[in-house]
């Protein structure tokens, strides 16, 4: 029980020391005139902070390491200077004692391992944050099959007590970000939360990931080129889980799958295309796609043709560990749809529209400019790969970045709860495709999935252009009556119109002018208290150096 105080304190700790630095340089600093001083430190701070969280999460291992690779992702609410410095904590997680792992599953299937299974490996092939995988041999079938090679998932122990433990110090910190003005306008905490809540427990649910495997296994059953594992129920429990040993090799490693004679930029292109499908045909995707999750397997070289010509080596795309799933709710899917075919046309209102829809936009975003941003980003940027990318010239993102300076300093977005995985997921797979394939162009990909979607929208049957045209006639119907209540408001006076960048520069001059007041009192009170302790007056000082310190109290509220 001592233990697991003692890891409550340490998270704890730990995020209330990153806060109260985020408060003092961030907060207290820039309104005493000390903003370039912030501005200057920021990415080493920032950089420092992740850096520590990530020893941290190696050390603590389990849910720390889930929620480092967790905010990895979150691009849309930390800067990139702290998801870059979390990004390699997949491969940093050290494995569990033999003992204690045989121990556990033993427990779960009820006898000891050698009479389960004919071999078991005590070194494991992979250690992950939740649990480990090892090497292992069913004995020969009643039907008459040999022994089946297969991989052996353990839960690591007292997973769930962990949990629970590292889940009751995040929600003692997220009650803390809740009240720092930047974060609650960035991100909703409690949804956060929730969602990786929600994750977290199915991932513990070896009978639900093994259903997961079926489920893609039976997506992909017609396509040759995608292989999922099979699952051994009669060796899987919740907290074990057995499966056919599909490993090979791993998709990060390059130069290994270029030995094989496999060209990596079909693999970036197979692997692209495989999660479109998944995302829009299938409405469940695989949510944890990193290297040690995808795998490579080359086939036998097929014979040479009538030319003599030897065709292309072929090679299965492995999918492994379904634990973390994705799901496309109709909603989510017709938004993707919409930022799909935006995208893929190049249509800047098209994707404007899919970001409404998505419920990507913070309150009072300025849609226009961001639609014609948009359409500057098409026109400049629209069709390069990664590798022309990287080479554009800094004048022009600079002349960019001054034409659109305050859409990119507020930077309106924020990613909704049910888009949390999918987000994850696009941002690590874009990483992948271009690891794989320095040139690989993400336009060139779209382009023709989005115009298949644009087809199929344009072919839709009847029901769907009477049901347009009936939303249409609703909406001219009732307009005569909105136009005689809008005229009776103008002639009350009580017609207002919403100006939300107007608005909100508005609240920062006051905000600005509270503040300053807020200082001169502060000051004065400061000096006052000081000059009055030195006279001696010591009761008195006190009360308005207690004075002062609201004043600043208050000053680092209002906005």
């Amino acid at each position: 029980m001592k233990r697991i105080e003692h890891r409550y304190r340490r998270i704890v700790f730990f995020f209330a020391g990153v806060i109260a630095s985020l408060v003092w340089w961030e907060l207290v600093l820039p309104r005493i005139g000390l903003r370039r001083v912030t501005e200057r430190t920021r990415a080493d701070r920032l950089r420092r902070s992740a850096a520590g969280f990530r020893a941290l999460a190696v050390r603590l291992g389990g849910v720390m390491i889930k929620v480092g690779q967790f905010l990895s992702a979150r691009l849309d609410v930390l800067p990139e200077v702290v998801t870059r410095e979390l990004a390699g904590l997949q491969d940093e997680v050290p494995p569990e004692r033999f003992d204690d792992i045989r121990r556990e599953a033993e427990t779960e299937l009820g006898a000891p391992l050698l009479e389960r299974y004919l071999t078991f490996d005590e070194t494991p092939l992979a250690a992950a944050s939740l649990g480990q995988v090892h090497r292992a041999t069913l004995p020969p079938a009643e039907d008459g099959a040999g022994p089946a090679r297969v991989v052996v998932k353990v839960q690591r122990p007292n997973v769930e007590l962990l949990i629970a433990t590292d889940l009751e110090a995040l929600r003692t910190v997220g009650n803390w970000l809740r009240r720092y003005p930047p974060i609650r306008r960035r991100a909703d905490v409690p949804a956060l939360l929730a969602e990786f809540t929600r994750v977290l427990y199915e991932e513990i649910d070896y009978l639900a990931e093994g259903r997961n495997a079926e489920t893609f296994a039976a997506n992909f059953k017609g396509d040759a080129k995608v292989k999922v594992p099979a699952v051994y129920w009669t060796h899987t429990t919740r907290r074990v889980l057995t499966l056919e040993d599909v490993y090979a090799i791993r998709i990060g490693e390059y130069d290994a799958i270029t030995a094989a004679g496999i060209d990596r930029a079909e693999v970036a292109e197979r692997l692209f295309h495989t999660y479109l499908t998944q995302i829009f045909t299938h409405n469940i995707f695989h949510a944890d796609p990193h290297p040690g999750n995808l795998f490579i397997q080359p086939l036998p070289m097929p014979e040479p043709d009538e030319t003599g010509a030897v065709p292309a080596r072929p090679w299965h795309l492995i999918f492994v560990d379904f634990g973390m799933v994705g799901r496309v709710p109709p909603t989510l899917r017709a938004g993707m749809r919409e930022m799909a075919i935006g995208v893929g046309t190049r249509d800047a209102a098209r994707l404007i529209r899919a970001y409404q829809l998505l419920g990507m936009l913070l309150p009072g975003a300025d849609v226009a400019l961001l639609e014609q941003a948009s359409a500057q980003v098409f026109e400049r940027f629209g069709g390069l790969d990664m590798a022309a990318l990287r080479q554009i010239d800094m004048r022009q993102m600079r002349e960019f970045a001054r034409e659109f300076r305050g859409l990119l300093y507020n930077m309106p977005f924020q990613l909704p709860e049910d888009m949390i995985l999918l987000g994850r997921t696009v941002a690590i797979l874009s990483g992948m495709c271009t690891g794989l394939h320095p040139q690989f162009n993400m336009w060139t990909e779209v382009a023709p999935f989005a115009q298949r979607l644009a087809a199929a929208e344009a072919t839709t049957g009847l029901g769907d252009w009477l049901a347009e045209a009936g939303n249409w006639l609703r909406t001219a119907a009732g307009l005569p009556n909105q136009l005689a209540q809008a005229l009776a408001r103008l002639e009350r006076g009580d017609l207002s119109v919403g100006a939300p960048r107007v608005e909100h520069r508005l609240r920062g001059i006051e905000a600005a002018l509270r503040r300053v007041a807020g200082t001169v009192v502060f000051a004065g009170l400061l000096l006052a208290g000081v000059q009055l302790r030195l006279a001696g007056e010591a009761t008195a000082g006190a009360a308005l150096l207690v004075g002062a310190a609201l004043a600043a109290g208050w000053m680092l509220l209002v906005r």
